[in-house]
């Protein structure tokens, strides 16, 4: 019979990326695979198992699991845990001894470790911030539409560091965004960001602590963007040669995993590469514990299905442009944080137009591409046809109407308000949920009485819902059916993103769906908006005629998650992403009706791409006298 040699293997299953190695004695690598999971741990650990056993054969191995999300799997599989900081000093101490300081960024966490000799290491790791880690770099990258090595290669050209707030995600893309509007170069924004994570890493786990050269940078989010890597350098005042880079910074913890030894030699588990195998087939089906489980939103398909078509959305009346007479119309603009939305309306308040666009960093271009779709499209169907007034709203509103000459920027919930009573007259309530920030409104008599908006959360808002049916590979109109699908929703509660994501893991390791972590995660908006945000104690405050607004509403299983947290029923259109816009429309129909000699500022349609070469360079004279001063 043939023998099989045995070797140590370590696997570090992180919150983004599972790692595998098999070591021999004298610690030479003999495998490894580095891979995000996606939330499908069971299935890409038993993946790395099945092409270990595919080159090495049905060897033995002494297994340690490590990683933040590799204690609920150590439990299933019956396999011994490390403490992952506790791994990686395992390595540090035997192969790198000259070592004083381990920074280790991960997806979700942040760690230090200093070593003093003769004394116990003294280990920081960040609490529930993710600003310092790599999941605040996806976030940024993603908000740029780039993927993190993408940012990484820009960074190299940056010529001009400009402050992010690197505490929190959302704060960051606020700062991102207002970068962007102002027209900086995306080479000096990606250099911020990679600045911004050193700044916060180090500020919040050295406190005042010295960090001590020799320094050991590890991590998948070092191994991958050398660019950070010279952040930290900058931003710690030392150079390279201060720094001991090992072959494969990313597994480090796993390395250090499989190195590990416990007092007890017993305790190891040695098993082969086909009795692990057989324990991820035997358990990929565990019991769910079905531990802080909440109402399902729809009991079954058929439930559902009714459900659908009793609440079928308001339509707004359309009119395609070939059939309109008229030789006037009104647009109205809604520049929000991350989409920007265009509505044109006729003389009866017939919608002619409606774009809706995901800005990617640049909320002019992506205007000048609505507005030349529009203008191509009267060219074929009504060349006469005019813009006679014009208003913007949102969270750009300043900077499109100064470049394309709007007539009247609006406060963007007077724009909500005025598409809400076009279609509810008796409207007591608005809620508008959109990328990054919610707005809810009070009405009594007609009159706003109250207002409230979120501040420094995004965890109510659309971009919450997209990060997370990101993360696991889903679009998030899929994300948002899968949801309604749900026999037993995951309590998710009320907290902010970062949060979130320990909650999710949770689940996930007590088995729970797709679905059911989905349908958690539409109440998780509603708790925040309702019970968070507006601090609603009385569900009678929002009054019986509710409307919603906000492309976050084009998500079946939010708007029922609202009519059962609530007990009310809801009135929203079949363009809930456009409303803002809508609004806006409305008010330069009204304000032309009120002033029909009025004459337009709007700048020509003929002469877009002007607009575009002419005030950005304007804006970006501007923005470059703001950061001088900053410059490193």
């Amino acid at each position: 019979m043939k023998q099989y040699k045995t070797y140590r293997a370590g696997i570090d299953v992180g919150s983004t990326t599972a790692k595998v190695v098999i070591i021999n004695e004298n610690f030479d690598l003999i495998f490894s695979k580095y891979q995000r999971h996606s939330a499908k741990i069971l299935e890409t650990v038993r993946n790395f198992f099945l092409a270990i056993l595919e080159q090495e054969g049905n060897c033995l191995l002494n297994i340690h699991l490590t990683g933040s999300a590799g204690l609920g799997l150590s439990k299933k599989l019956s396999i011994p845990f490390a403490q992952e900081v506790i791994c990686t000093n395992e390595i540090i101490k035997k192969k790198y001894p000259q070592v004083n300081t381990v920074i280790d960024i991960g997806g979700e966490d942040s760690k230090m470790i200093f070593l003093n000799k003769g004394k116990p290491p003294d280990i920081r790791m960040n609490g529930a911030c993710a600003g310092g880690t790599g999941a605040f770099i996806d976030q940024i990258a993603s908000l740029l539409n780039l993927t993190p090595l993408q940012l990484n290669n820009l960074a190299r050209s940056s010529t001009c560091i400009y402050p992010i707030a690197s505490r929190c995600g959302v704060f960051a893309k606020t700062d991102v965004q207002n970068l962007l509007s102002r027209n900086v170069p995306p080479a000096d924004i990606a250099a911020s960001v990679f600045h911004a994570v050193a700044i916060q890493c180090i500020n919040t786990l050295a406190r005042g602590f010295n960090i001590r050269p020799k320094i050991v940078l590890c991590g998948g989010v070092f191994a991958f963007l050398p660019e950070l890597v010279k952040n930290f350098l900058k931003v710690l005042k030392i150079s390279e040669s201060d720094l001991i880079t090992p072959g494969r910074p990313e597994l480090l913890p796993a390395i250090g995993a499989a190195m590990y030894k416990k007092f007890n030699q017993n305790e190891l588990s040695t098993l082969s590469i086909q009795e692990v195998i057989d324990k991820f087939d035997k358990d990929r089906q565990f019991a769910s514990f079905h531990q802080n489980r909440i109402r399902a939103l729809f009991k079954n398909d058929d439930e559902f299905t009714e459900w659908k078509n009793k609440n079928k959305s308001l339509n707004i009346r359309k009119l395609p442009l070939e059939e309109y007479q008229g030789d006037k119309c009104f647009l109205g603009i809604d520049s929000g944080s991350t989409t920007t939305k265009i509505t044109v309306i006729g003389n009866n308040k017939e919608l002619l137009f409606g774009w809706y666009k995901n800005n990617n960093g640049n909320p002019i271009k992506t205007l000048i591409t609505g507005l030349s779709l529009f203008k191509n499209q009267i060219l074929k169907t009504n060349p006469n046809l005019k813009i006679v007034k014009s208003c913007v709203a949102g969270y750009g509103e300043d900077l499109i109407k100064t470049a394309f000459g709007i007539d009247k920027g609006i406060v963007e919930t007077i724009a909500h308000y005025e598409a809400a009573r076009h279609i509810e007259p008796e409207v007591s309530f608005v809620l508008d949920i959109g990328g990054q920030d919610m707005k809810a409104l009070f009405i009594e008599n007609g009159i706003i009485n109250r207002i409230e908006l979120n501040e420094a959360c995004s965890s109510g808002c659309g971009s919450f819902i997209e990060t997370f049916a990101d993360s696991l590979n889903f679009s998030v109109s899929e994300f948002g059916k899968m949801a309604c699908d749900a026999k037993m929703p995951c309590d998710l509660g009320t907290r902010c993103t970062v949060f979130m994501n320990s909650k999710v893991k949770q689940s996930l390791r007590e088995n729970a769906s797709i679905e059911e972590i989905s349908a958690g995660l539409s109440y998780s908006v509603i708790k925040n908006c309702l019970f968070k945000v507006l601090k609603l104690n009385d569900m009678s405050d929002m009054g019986d005629h509710i409307v919603l607004q906000g492309g976050t509403f084009k998500n079946p299983s939010i708007v029922r998650a609202l009519e059962i947290l609530s007990g009310k029923d809801v009135k929203y259109t079949d363009i809930p992403e456009l409303m803002g816009a809508f609004g806006t429309a409305l008010i330069a129909h009204k304000d032309y009706k009120n002033n029909p000699a009025h004459k337009t500022t709007f700048t020509d349609l003929s002469k877009l791409a002007q607009v575009e070469k002419y005030k950005t360079k304007q804006i970006h004279c501007k923005g470059c006298e703001n950061t001088c001063a900053i410059q490193e």
